[in-house]
């Protein structure tokens, strides 16, 4: 982390704290505080994402995690330690959170910025978090936001399911006829977004992994509790496997669970009273659900 704090540092002349945000949350595990350093790539996230200001996003307390994307924006974090109740002796769950893993996915990044303002919760903070609201970003920041990287890859489909050299492609020629929306890539794991991800999973080692999408409106669900039947007003409802996908790769492979929320619209956010109600649905089912590995 201190040495991607000087990187970034070379790169945004003027951002004299960022070192010090970076390098403290790397000796602490903490998240940094709100105003230890001026998050300049928080302005342009902000001319993208609905309901999300510049000044929202720095109070987000997001660091760079020392990875970039193929054009050199940093992929954003934050850890949240659990705040357990003294004397249990009990780890705490630990959940990986992940927004716009496709850049078209405008929602899906700005509900996971939504979602780090009320982790002062008491079912939030019974949890451990490694949160990462954009996985995506060249596709985000696009002249126009597109579902793939920078490179053409939909990171979706680039992890390494069983098979991928075989079942991938043959799934991107003949089911979506060649889309280009929808390329795995030439082999698992191509594209450093994809590589943060799988190496979050390694490094961090959740009992949980939330992903938020757009469009479809339903949740999905990969693994082996019980699927949740509804959080808020989005109810259960498969959407598939595929071969690569992030669902299909960890919770049928890995055996760590993958709740796929997907909200109605890729563009517009749900209203505040709804993006609540599924929070604390996705906590309580989290308390009631999911076990330690």
């Amino acid at each position: 982390m201190m040495f991607a704090g000087i990187r970034l540092l070379t790169l945004l002349p003027g951002a004299a704290t960022l070192l010090l945000a970076v390098s403290a949350t790397a000796a602490t595990g903490t998240a940094a505080p709100k105003s230890a350093a001026p998050a300049p790539w928080c302005d342009r996230l902000a001319d993208r994402l609905p309901k999300v200001s510049a000044a929202a996003c720095r109070e987000s307390a997001v660091v760079p995690s020392g990875a970039k994307s193929n054009l050199g924006f940093p992929i954003l974090e934050r850890d949240i330690a659990a705040s357990a109740p003294a004397g249990t002796g009990a780890a705490p769950l630990r959940v990986l959170l992940l927004g716009g893993i496709h850049g078209d996915e405008l929602t899906a990044s700005a509900l996971v910025f939504h979602w780090l303002k009320q982790m002062d919760t008491p079912a939030a903070q019974s949890l451990q978090w490694k949160v990462a609201p954009l996985v995506n970003p060249d596709g985000l920041l696009a002249a126009k936001p597109q579902r793939v990287n920078a490179r053409g890859v939909d990171l979706n489909r680039n992890f390494p399911t069983p098979g991928w050299q075989q079942e991938a492609p043959r799934y991107w020629a003949k089911a979506t006829r060649s889309d280009p929306r929808r390329f795995p890539g030439k082999k698992p794991l191509s594209e450093p977004e994809s590589r943060w991800v799988n190496d979050a999973i390694e490094r961090f080692q959740p009992d949980l992994i939330v992903s938020v999408h757009a469009p479809y409106g339903v949740l999905d669900f990969d693994g082996k509790p019980e699927p949740p039947r509804s959080f808020g007003h989005l109810s259960y409802r498969p959407v598939g496997v595929y071969p690569g996908s992030l669902g299909n790769y960890s919770g049928r492979h890995k055996q760590v669970p993958v709740i796929t929320i997907e909200l109605p619209h890729a563009q517009a956010l749900p209203p505040d009273a709804e993006i609540e109600r599924i929070w604390r649905d996705m906590l309580l089912w989290i308390q009631r659900n999911v076990t330690p590995a």
